[in-house]
Formats: structure tokens, sequence, C-alpha cells
């Protein structure tokens, strides 16, 4: 599945950046995220309750940071599993200057599988964009407070 789009945020390409990889930030703006614990420098785990229409459940998975290039652009890579299914993805976030805000447009491509591939695509695409929607609406709240 390919998601893509953009959206932006209230501060300056630097602080987003900053902002967007924070273990506390992030933990607190992933929608169903109970832990997000680093473990090496740019590497994390987390636990995150995954609710997709009649099916949920709790996953564990990593996320790595690569390819970092402050303050434009940074490669996550993400995987994790469950009982209900698996997820394994990757996707670039490129951060533009915006008229004294941050756009941020992000491009990837996740796959899924088990139970939570079964609900079909057009549920799943639903899903995640309603996931990123709610992600950086809690950042966007996040950038407003002070540093």
């Amino acid at each position: 599945m390919k998601i893509s789009g953009s959206y932006t945020l209230p501060a300056a390409p630097e602080r987003t950046y900053a902002l967007l990889q924070d273990p506390e930030a992030l933990a607190a703006s992933m929608p169903g995220c109970r832990e997000l614990v680093r473990t090496a420098e740019d590497e994390y785990e987390m636990k995150m309750n995954v609710v997709i229409s009649s099916i949920q459940g709790l996953f564990a998975g990593k996320i790595r940071v690569a390819d970092k290039e402050f303050p434009a652009r940074f490669r996550l890579l993400v995987e994790g599993d469950g009982k209900i299914g698996f997820l394994k993805g990757e996707g670039v976030l490129t951060l533009s200057p915006a008229d004294g805000a941050t756009e941020v447009h992000y491009d990837g491509e996740v796959q899924v599988g088990g139970m939570i591939a079964g609900v079909g695509q057009r549920l799943l695409d639903a899903t995640a964009k309603y996931l990123i929607k709610r992600f950086f609406e809690k950042m966007a709240a996040r950038v407003e407070q002070p540093s």
C-alpha cells in the first residue's frame, strides 16, 4: 500500500525536524501508542494498540531513522507484528519552509499481512489516512507549545 501526502506544521523546519525525532513527542502523537523506547541511536521499540474496523490488537515493533539530512529530510523504517497480523514499511519525510511554517511531505510504502490484510484495501487506505491526519494534528498541537 502506497502512502503519500503533506501536512503543514506551524514551526520552522529545525523545530519540526527535532520534534519529528523526539520519542516523547512521537509517542504522544501516534494514535494507539502505548510505549516508545529508544534502544540505540536512531532506533526505537514500540508497542501500540491497532484498531481497524472490528479487528484490534497490540502490536510490538521497531522504528529506525536513517538517511538523516537536518533539517530537510529523513527516512523511517518500521516493522511490527501481533496476533492480528504484521506490517512492514518505509517512508521518506521531506521538510520545506512555508511562510514561517514547515510543509512536511511524506511518501512511503507499507506491507500488511494476517487478519488486518483481510479487511480490504479501501478500509486500510481510509484507516491509514485517518491515523496520519490524527498524528499530524497532535504534532501540530505540540509544535505550538513553548520549547
